[in-house]
């Protein structure tokens, strides 16, 4: 699919340029950052960031579906992707959500029809809303956008409990993705998910019994198939993940568990206890968390990540950043209000508050830039255009275009 039949609003040609030579690198292990000297400021642009090939398909299928059903209701089951730009300009064209971003319904079943069209995210859906989707005379295929990589992850899954391995999902509970992955794994194996390696230690004090077993059952309450059993269920485990979690804490997450059936089991029985399935992650995500570490060995004055505050690869990025620098998280360009203030959303504290001075444009700062899979690239050009905005010289875009190739 090419990026030319995405909605243009969406594209940058600066940014596809700087993409297309960073793409025509032999070296596809190079993760160093891409320096862009504006003169009066240096953004050290993340390697890789931005759209995905899932969210790229995702938007072409929803925009071409609008485009070829003039006359009919069109619905999406929950937010296109985790980006509030996208899912306002589809609200704009009369899309209807029938889940809003929390999972609340907001569109009740009997209120649709066979005419209608329900659009699936890339992010997927359940077994259960698909069989409600059907029993309304809907087709799921034909406007279905879920990303292969989800798909991977629910075939992998299944495979693990063909070979009659519980399935532990490393996940959060609440997330469209795991829901749907959960969904079609827990009726045919034992399953459960965790959070953090933090859940994963009390799995492995209950397997190696320092733990009771009931507190399984009151830990993960709401998180595990039914008819689970702790008394045979954790004998086998493979992992399996959301596809945008860290994967430094997925590789964690493995490690303490196989450590777990080594200690009880031996390391010479351990295949028959551990499959370890890490490789599930995203190829996306996995390579723009390591531009991101990539960007951790750099010096700069502060770190903008851009992208939508409920967007969980997004929000890993920032977590990334704030180990070493400043960060600021924001949806738009239009966050950075002046020279001096940018309001930005707080990842602990899940709210959006404004800074001041929360960079000295005088001395030439470096300021290290990137994006999540589900932000659009002409935001990323948006914030370097807003703060080049406040600054009295700088050089054009392709002026440093023609330094950076």
């Amino acid at each position: 699919m090419k990026l030319s039949k995405i909605l243009s609003s969406y594209r940058s040609e600066f940014i596809a340029k700087i993409k297309k030579n960073t793409n025509n690198n032999t070296n596809k292990k190079d993760f160093n950052p891409i320096r862009l000297d504006f003169g009066s400021v240096v953004f050290l642009l993340a390697r890789y960031f931005g759209f995905c090939y899932g969210v790229e398909n995702a938007i072409e299928i929803a925009y071409r579906t609008v485009t070829e059903n003039p006359t009919k209701r069109i619905f999406l089951l929950s937010e296109m992707i985790h980006n509030p730009l996208v899912n306002q300009e589809l609200l704009k064209k009369n899309v209807q959500f029938i889940f809003d971003s929390d999972g609340q319904q907001k569109i009740s079943w009997n209120e649709l029809t066979s005419g209608d069209i329900i659009i699936i995210p890339a992010f997927g859906t359940s077994i259960e809303i698909e069989k409600k989707i059907i029993e309304k005379g809907i087709d799921i295929q034909r406007y279905n956008t879920t990303c292969p990589f989800v798909q991977k992850v629910w075939k992998r899954g299944v495979s693990l409990g063909d070979d009659n391995f519980t399935v532990m999902i490393h996940g959060k509970h609440q997330h469209e993705e795991t829901k749907a992955t959960f969904s079609r794994i827990k009726n045919n194996t034992p399953s459960f998910v965790v959070r953090d390696i933090n859940e994963v230690k009390i799995i492995s004090r209950i397997i190696l019994g320092k733990l009771g077993k009931d507190e399984f059952y009151k830990i993960f309450e709401g998180k595990y198939s039914e008819g689970f059993d702790v008394n045979t269920d954790l004998d086998r485990i493979g992992v399996v993940n959301q596809t945008t979690m860290l994967s430094s804490e997925t590789q964690a997450i493995a490690n303490e568990l196989k450590n777990a059936m080594i200690e009880k089991y031996g390391i010479e029985n351990l295949h028959e206890h551990f499959a370890d399935t890490r490789d599930t992650l995203c190829y996306a995500t996995n390579n723009n968390q390591k531009a991101t570490e990539a960007l951790l060995t750099q010096n700069a004055d502060i770190a903008i990540v851009v992208g939508g505050y409920n967007s969980s690869n997004t929000t890993h990025l920032v977590e990334m950043l704030e180990e070493k620098f400043i960060t600021y998280f924001i949806d738009s360009a239009e966050k950075i209000l002046s020279k001096d203030q940018i309001k930005h959303f707080d990842i602990h504290q899940k709210i959006e508050k404004v800074t001041n001075n929360f960079v000295l444009l005088d001395s030439k700062p470096t300021i290290i830039l990137t994006s999540g899979a589900s932000c659009p690239d002409s935001e990323v050009e948006n914030v370097i255009s807003k703060i080049l905005s406040f600054l009295p010289f700088k050089k054009e875009f392709d002026d440093v275009l023609t330094d950076f190739v």
